[in-house]
């Protein structure tokens, strides 16, 4: 998604919130996520110690182009992962650190947070590290945060937007299965600029009618 829930001037400076452990119930993902493992990357609750490898991979521009600007500094970022956390307690939005199979750094995220009560509607988004892009690594992590939408959370439309000039993003929304529905014409300000927008929706059941994708949760 390209405007982030996250708005850092309208959080407080607060402790950061311990992430807790995986639970056994993979539906009780309001208190802790479950790990999700593809073929190239898993998919975790954020942690404080991923801060510093966000900032570096979100705020680089080719990343940042057609997003929301991220926090501005690491403790920014903490912010974040403290608010992340919070949110998924409340049950309104959850937030996963990508990372790479052999690796513990984070180099990207993959977020879905609810439109409506009970997850419904939803809106799902994600960023990269740019050296990961044409790697497969969207596709392995989307089918992953896609599966999880609408097997755990319980979702039944699923939307994304994607700048127009984002080529790369709508592209990859295409390959994933997703269905453009509309064009949201100045939809989305970026550097004082209003830029149109795709709407991308993937709905449960023609999700559940592909192949199964082959997710795991691990506890």
């Amino acid at each position: 998604m390209e405007t982030m829930p996250y708005q850092s001037h309208l959080e407080p400076t607060l402790p950061l919130a311990a992430p807790q452990a995986p639970q056994t119930v993979t539906t009780n993902w309001r208190g802790g996520l479950p790990q999700l493992t593809g073929s190239l990357v898993s998919l975790r609750e954020l942690r404080a110690s991923d801060a510093p490898a966000l900032f570096a991979t979100l705020s680089g521009e080719q990343v940042s182009r057609f997003i929301s600007p991220p926090p501005a500094t690491v403790e920014g970022f903490e912010r974040f992962i403290g608010w992340a956390i919070r949110q998924r307690q409340a049950g309104q939005y959850v937030c996963f650190a990508v990372v790479p199979h052999g690796s513990d750094v984070a180099i990207g995220i993959f977020q879905v947070r609810s439109l409506e009560p009970a997850f419904g509607t939803a809106e799902w988004g994600f960023a990269l590290a740019s050296e990961f892009w044409g790697a497969g690594i969207f596709t392995d992590g989307a089918k992953l945060i896609v599966d999880f939408a609408f097997d755990v959370l319980g979702v039944h439309r699923l939307e994304a937007r994607a700048a127009l000039k984002n080529g790369r993003g709508n592209g990859a929304l295409r390959k994933l299965g997703a269905v453009q529905e509309a064009l949201l014409r100045r939809s989305f300000l970026k550097n004082g600029e209003y830029l149109d927008q795709a709407l991308w929706t993937i709905m449960q059941d023609q999700w559940r009618a592909k192949t199964v994708w082959g997710t795991r949760i691990i506890h």
